[in-house]
């Protein structure tokens, strides 16, 4: 795993606080002068750069959408006072955060859309165990995703982690990501936790029950950016030549108390529903 790999989940993960080409270069393991670097290399931008950009991106998503106040859009982008906020994203966009709001769309071409990382197969992947997961009720915040736009799953973590142990009925301290609700080109994911039930949580908070089921469970203390490897390996490798068959059910990333969001360190697991 690449320095770069890890840099660009932590930005993703936490682009929407106050980070740093120090903080950026600690994750992925290097001096600040390598990362500078090797991001550049291998992106073609610089990583604060980066991050300023997609800052700027999501609030332009955020005004298209019809947010009703410029200035705490413009603070959660790491802009001090409207009129920085107003040259910094007249510069990106060609346009004021006004008429972004006014015409309700986005520039499409002077978007920065969260950088893809490696998808390709592990040379090696852990055999797994197999288990019979008792029923789990999840409450979280959730999305629709497309293949394409599931770049973004980490950003929806962030919003969901200043929650996360004040969860109306909450059980323990083990994050969900879960994928359900698929379609022909869509899926929902829920960043989420398990709860006792469903009475308390207000309306912000997507919900699942997830049925008792056999699972294949990978367990890896791979860092999470390795996880869109690990997934593809185990769809598109493991499972087709595994004897076992995918059940038509929730499938979902299990967060152990050990995981620390904030590195990406701690070790995961993902949890693969097979017909029994």
């Amino acid at each position: 795993m690449t320095p770069v790999q890890k840099a660009v989940w932590f930005i993703e993960s936490h682009f929407a606080r106050d980070i740093g080409l120090d903080e950026v270069a600690a994750i992925g393991g290097v001096s600040r002068f390598h990362m500078s670097r090797a991001f550049a290399a291998a992106t073609g931008y610089s990583v604060m750069g980066y991050v300023r950009a997609r800052r700027l991106t999501e609030a332009a998503f955020a005004l298209a959408g019809g947010a009703p106040d410029i200035l705490s859009v413009a603070l959660d982008a790491g802009y001090g006072s409207h009129e920085a906020f107003t040259r910094a994203f007249r510069d990106r966009f060609g346009l004021t955060p006004e008429e972004v709001r006014a015409n309700g769309s986005v520039p499409e071409p002077d978007l920065m859309e969260p950088l893809k990382m490696d998808e390709t197969y592990l040379d090696t992947l852990a055999a797994p165990r197999f288990v019979d997961g008792h029923a789990l009720l999840i409450a979280g915040f959730g999305e629709r995703y497309t293949c394409e736009t599931s770049l973004g799953i980490p950003s929806l973590w962030q919003r969901f982690g200043p929650h996360f142990g004040n969860v109306p009925g909450q059980q323990g301290m083990i994050g969900y990501g879960v994928c359900c609700n698929f379609d022909d080109d869509t899926f929902e994911y829920i960043a989420g936790v398990e709860v006792k039930d469903f009475s308390s949580l207000s309306p912000e908070f997507s919900r699942i029950r997830i049925p008792q089921q056999r699972y294949a469970v990978f367990a890896t203390t791979d860092h999470i950016s390795m996880i869109r490897r690990i997934t593809n390996t185990v769809w598109s490798k493991w499972l087709p030549n595994s004897g076992h068959k995918a059940a038509d059910a929730p499938h979902f990333e299990l967060y152990p108390e050990s995981f620390d969001p904030v590195t990406g360190n701690g070790g995961y697991e993902l949890w693969i529903p097979i017909k029994s």
